[in-house]
């Protein structure tokens, strides 16, 4: 139980004086590329839209808080941004001197808090982002006013939620991973050599089924994966008992189990929704109908030969944006473009080799390919437990609305927040 006995009202703009991002137009402004990582109004993979070219004039410093202030979805959420990044108009930045990633990691969660306010169409806009207040851990000054309690919080991140992560996402947070590539060799791609071939000539191409997923279970082994961009397609787990239920009394009734379950070694590719997304299995798994897992012909896959393939599906996302499907019944038509060896086949051994010769390639391991996202659910499993305390904590607060403005009323103590 977080003790917030010492915690204080504190205004964001008082903290983080805010600052509108700089890109007011991606498309026109920005190249493709990999010098820097271009962030929008996106709450999934830390705002990451995509990586271009640096343009000098639209860069803002890292180790800021990235508050954002339009999106459906997304709006009110925060980010922490470690190094230096492209930001959208819609994103509002925050810096303090104290600021780090494990106080971060506690003041985003603090402030997501406050996000229902502005839902359905409420922009978080500079303004609004300023007057927000929010309660944090304090200490009192000599001259009898507070100033956020910094080293709390970071030793709260460090002692009560890093020790309670998988060891992998522990050398992660403690900077303690290889940055270094398994093979020393600077290798080219040259796409002019490559080949078209047609995805039922590569995969075998497999239908997903659910319409409606079964029941979620947190500690169920069988990742459900739906047609989302994140969490490695992942959006909840299951387990067989409640899968054996599902086949027999909802949809696909008296279907076998086996029908509902896949193979290990399998990429799966959203084709509605968030359509072309792809991501590699090294599990079995179920999934939606919104979903077409597909199987590598006549070669063993691997996790470096999926994350280049996955890669390159990708980049033909574009073809089914708004509103077009990528079912299984077109699918089999659709192109891809590959490396060949000399007698035309695809070069597997390539996609292997170009993968290995990137930085970070040494933390991927063939037999647990899965492990980084499952660490990554298992860290925000803890920062969700968190928020959840605090959540039941200002529950427990009587709330007015007066005018337009916002009073908390908590130990006779009022509060009154501008909105």
């Amino acid at each position: 139980m977080i003790d917030r006995r010492n915690w204080q009202w504190f205004r964001v703009g008082d903290l983080f004086p805010p600052q509108k991002c700089k890109c007011s137009n991606a498309t026109e402004l920005l190249e493709d590329g990999d010098e820097i990582a271009y962030i929008g109004a996106k709450k999934s993979d830390n705002g990451v839209m995509r990586h271009v070219k640096r343009v000098e004039n639209l860069v803002s410093r890292g180790n800021c808080i990235v508050f954002i202030g339009d999106g459906q979805g997304s709006v009110g959420y925060s980010l922490y941004q470690p190094i230096d990044f492209i930001g959208s108009t819609t994103l509002i930045v925050g810096y303090n001197e104290h600021l780090n990633p494990y106080n971060a990691a506690f003041l985003v969660s603090v402030l997501d808090l406050e996000r229902f306010r502005y839902s359905f169409g409420r922009k978080y806009k500079k303004e609004v982002v300023a007057n927000t207040k929010i309660q944090l851990p304090a200490i009192k000054l000599d001259n009898g006013d507070y100033t956020p309690d910094w080293k709390y919080m970071e030793d709260f991140v460090k002692d009560q939620i890093i020790p309670q992560l998988p060891k992998k996402a522990q050398r992660v947070w403690l900077q303690k991973y290889d940055t270094t590539p398994q093979k020393q060799e600077n290798m080219k791609l040259n796409t002019q050599d490559w080949k078209w071939f047609r995805y039922d000539e590569i995969f075998d191409i497999k239908h997903g089924f659910y319409n409606k997923k079964p029941e979620d279970n947190p500690e169920g082994d069988i990742p459900f994966i739906g047609a989302t961009d994140s969490n490695n397609g992942i959006t909840s787990y299951s387990d067989l008992e409640t899968i054996s239920i599902t086949s027999q009394t909802g949809e696909g009734k008296n279907a076998p189990i086996e029908e509902k379950l896949f193979d290990a070694n399998s990429i799966t590719v959203s084709n509605d929704g968030s359509v072309g997304y792809a991501f590699f299995q090294n599990k079995q798994f179920t999934c939606s109908h919104s979903v077409n897992p597909l199987y590598l012909k006549g070669h063993e896959i691997n996790p470096y030969i999926a994350l280049f393939l996955c890669t390159l599906i990708e980049k033909e996302r574009f073809r089914w944006a708004y509103g077009r499907k990528w079912r299984p019944i077109r699918m089999p038509s659709s192109k891809i473009k590959l490396p060949v060896t000399p007698s035309g086949t695809p070069d597997w051994k390539f996609m292997e080799d170009y993968i290995k010769s990137l930085p970070f390639s040494r933390n991927i391991e063939p037999s647990k390919p899965n492990e980084v996202v499952d660490e990554l659910v298992e860290m925000k499993k803890e920062m969700i437990k968190m928020r959840k305390q605090l959540e039941a904590q200002q529950a427990s607060q009587e709330v007015k609305i007066i005018g337009g403005n916002v009073t908390y009323i908590d130990n006779s103590k009022n509060y009154n927040i501008q909105k």
